[in-house]
């Protein structure tokens, strides 16, 4: 039969374990540089922790997507102010073929020049950002319009979709960042559709037709304000992601700063717990081997 441990002895094997689980604890923390390697480490940290770091994954995300919005919007915005340039050539051509004193080859002329503006105008529609075409709505992956200078309305039924896209902001909110380039160029109401208004004024210069050359010089500046409008959407859009990305990167440095709070070790204090730790277990051991040891034949003597 096996006779049970001394209390003095009991203990002290339980003093020393306790030692050694601080110097392991201790030397865990200097080489991983985390004070919460395993769940007995902390108990009470571990559910806010891993709620931290989930929120930190989510506003990196955030941001990751703001940035590449970011990237499109600013393209979408600079389209729309070579578009809104291009508009104010068409007026000045227009005003030039509307004078009375035009001739029939001047006009023709200036047709010409305003259907290589349009076929730009196109090439703006069809704005491709990293294999995306950016005014394409929700189809992205389809070029938005082609252009046949052949054909009497040279520019193509639009390809595309309507657009739905939107882009979370680290608050939870979204806000649409995209429009398409129907609502753009293209719109359903004649009076601000940026191709019929042109193909209109290249149609009536190329017939010489006065009254048809003023009817659509009309009706031009209406769509230069329809048109600045959009860019005016593209211009909210980019105030708007500038806002939400300098918010998600708050949040990203505040949410690693509270998980480093929880999960970092203090490399000075696991230094301090190592030495104390290896103080005490040398003390123990020393103090153990002082303890007075009887026999039998202490007794017997």
């Amino acid at each position: 039969m096996v006779s049970s441990l001394l209390p003095s002895t009991q203990e002290f094997l339980n003093n020393v374990n306790r030692i050694a689980n601080q110097m392991t604890q201790a030397q865990t923390q200097l080489a991983t540089g985390l004070k919460v390697n395993v769940v007995s480490d902390s108990p009470d940290v571990i559910s806010p922790l891993l709620q931290a770091q989930a929120n930190l994954s989510t506003a990196q995300q955030i941001t990751t997507n703001l940035g590449q919005v970011s990237t499109e919007v600013n393209t979408g915005e600079q389209a729309l102010e070579s578009a809104t340039s291009l508009y104010d050539q068409v007026q000045t051509l227009s005003a030039e073929g509307a004078t009375s004193t035009q001739t029939a080859s001047g006009r023709a002329s200036i047709a010409q020049q305003l259907q290589t503006i349009e076929q730009q105008m196109v090439g703006l529609a069809n704005t491709n950002v990293n294999g995306r075409y950016i005014f394409s709505g929700d189809t992205d992956q389809t070029q938005p319009y082609t252009f046949d200078a052949t054909q009497a309305d040279p520019v193509s039924v639009y390809q595309g979709s309507t657009s739905t896209r939107t882009v979370q902001a680290s608050n939870g909110t979204t806000f649409p960042v995209a429009l398409s380039a129907q609502q753009i160029f293209d719109s359903t109401d004649p009076a601000t559709n940026v191709f019929t208004s042109i193909n209109n004024m290249v149609t009536a210069l190329n017939n010489n037709n006065q009254t048809a050359i003023s009817t659509a010089n009309t009706a031009l500046p209406a769509v230069s304000t329809y048109l600045n409008d959009q860019l005016a959407f593209y211009g909210t859009a980019q105030n708007a992601v500038a806002g939400a990305t300098t918010s998600a990167a708050t949040l990203v440095t505040q949410l690693q700063t509270q998980i480093s709070g929880m999960q970092d070790a203090d490399e000075t204090q696991s230094i301090l717990n190592l030495t104390q730790a290896q103080t005490e277990q040398q003390a123990a051991l020393q103090s153990f081997q002082q303890i007075p040891r009887t026999s039998l034949f202490d007794y017997l003597a």
